[in-house]
């Protein structure tokens, strides 16, 4: 639910074993300067031969703010950087 997210410049600052990091992309594609995320949902039902099932409907998910290189000034707005419905839900 958005609890515990937090974005850090710094390595050092991700100590426990349990948190999942990934690396923001710098230069993001952007729909009219907001970032966003695509959801589409898969069902593989076989290997040999490849038997994949698309569901038709996905999910598209933005940020609230539009999006700025991160700097020391705006990596704390969550809502700038990522695209977490948890997050954005209650931005203005």
């Amino acid at each position: 639910l958005g609890k515990g997210i937090f974005i850090t410049r710094n390595p050092d600052d991700v100590k426990a074993t349990d948190q999942l990091v990934a690396k923001i992309i710098h230069k993001p594609h952007l729909i009219e300067g907001y970032k966003y995320d695509l959801r589409v949902y898969v069902l593989v039902v076989g290997i040999s031969p490849l038997r994949v099932y698309v569901y038709r409907d996905g999910l598209a998910r933005f940020a609230t703010h539009k999006y700025e290189k991160p700097s020391d000034k705006n990596a704390s707005d969550l809502n700038m950087h990522l695209t977490n419905y948890a997050i954005n839900k209650d931005s203005d």
